[in-house]
């Protein structure tokens, strides 16, 4: 991110663009759009304290939407709400079609939910097997023949084999753990899985591994998938629908690219990932600012703006007319993250800054040490957000 102040305000009596507002999904798509879930104005508060307030968020069969937001936000409460674990105040949930909570209630073990909880919540003093077979339908599964050929399918599911059937959750990893919490799950043959920040209490390595096998069992089966993360990358990574929540409210919603890269506003961009953000004059759709004419896509603002670029778009060029002196580099192994001092500049109304600190990436250590001079190049488009 950069190290800068603020920008200027506007000036008196400017008018300030409006706040960036997001229209449901359902109210774009084609009316035959098969929506698996659909969340229309849901508010819930405990108390004095609105957790959440007017959710409206569509959920296509067999689509996965990522939840993602900071803590506190209210990613946990929406999806107790889906459950059918808690009931909202206003508002209302559809499944399928049919209403679960709003003018109708349907219970959590009517609405044919499967839910995965952070730390998999299994049973200690069940086996593996055991586990497993709690989420069977006893009146279709008869017999321990019968249970245990389910119960191993599920296990084979998951890449799991037969010979987990009689450990006990301590005996096994936290992936393992969350596999078999997903097989519980899936015993219910489920239409929607709620993932409830299933990896995060997993190491770096195994959260990869273990998210994409869960994935991809999950895609197979045609599940509705809702995952709630606070978890940028795995959010970007895991689902086909990004919905970023901030105080109770979804502030964007849209396919992982399209949110990373024109994110809805400067909090929401930094959430998502570093940012550089400079000053910057907009005319048209070009950007003049410390690091040259930046072409901004769509833009709704003009004049002074702040600029966002992401620290990939921010390149060692040979020739650019661009430079920056490195300040210091922080190694990570195949990348290094490199911070870059712009040069100060005469003052030009049009061209706001000047001496600002940003952050890029580079896979080039050698070319990090304190004191160089690089020339730099912007690959690709800038997102321009209103001075506030």
């Amino acid at each position: 991110m950069t190290e800068q102040k603020q920008g200027p305000a506007p000036a008196a009596g400017a008018a300030r663009p409006p706040e960036p507002r997001i229209a449901p999904a359902a109210a774009q798509a084609p009316e035959d759009t098969d929506w698996h879930l659909e969340i229309e104005g849901v508010t819930k508060a405990f108390g004095a304290l609105q957790v959440l307030a007017g959710i409206d968020l569509t959920v296509l069969r067999a689509g996965t939407t990522a939840i993602v937001g900071p803590s506190g936000s209210g990613k946990t409460t929406l999806l107790r709400l889906i459950a059918g674990f808690e009931a909202p105040d206003a508002g209302r949930i559809l499944l399928d079609g049919r209403e679960v909570a709003g003018g109708t209630w349907v219970p959590a073990h009517r609405r044919n939910v499967g839910y995965v909880a952070q730390d998999g919540a299994l049973f200690p003093h069940l086996s593996v097997g055991q586990n497993v077979a709690f989420g069977l339908d006893g009146a279709r599964y008869r017999g321990r023949r019968a249970v245990a050929a389910r119960v191993e399918e599920l296990l084979h599911m998951v890449a799991l084999d037969g010979s987990y059937v009689r450990r006990r959750p301590h005996e096994l990893s936290g992936g393992q753990q969350q596999r078999i919490a997903l097989a519980r799950a899936m015993a219910r043959e489920p239409e929607i899985m709620l993932l409830d920040e299933p990896f995060s209490a997993l190491d770096a390595g195994l959260r990869v591994a273990t998210r994409r096998a869960i994935g991809r069992v999950l895609a197979h089966a045609g599940v509705t998938t809702v995952l709630v993360t606070h978890d940028q990358a795995e959010a970007l990574s895991f689902a086909d629908q990004v919905a970023v929540m901030r105080g109770g409210r979804l502030v964007q919603i849209g396919n992982p690219f399209v949110v990373y890269t024109r994110p809805a506003d400067r909090a929401t961009a930094e959430f998502l990932g570093d940012a550089v953000i400079l000053d910057a004059w907009l005319e048209g759709s070009l950007a003049m600012c410390s690091l040259g004419a930046i072409p901004v896509r769509r833009p709704t603002v003009q004049g002074r703006v702040q600029l966002m670029l992401r620290p990939e778009q921010i390149r060692i060029a040979s020739d650019s007319p661009i430079h920056g002196t490195v300040l210091d580099w922080d190694y990570f192994g195949p990348e290094s993250s490199v911070r870059i001092k712009l040069p100060e500049r005469p003052a030009d109304p049009r061209i706001p800054g000047g001496g600002e600190v940003i952050t890029i990436r580079h896979w080039n250590a050698a070319m990090a040490r304190a004191g160089m001079d690089l020339a730099l190049k912007v690959i690709g488009e800038g997102v321009a957000f209103p001075v506030v």
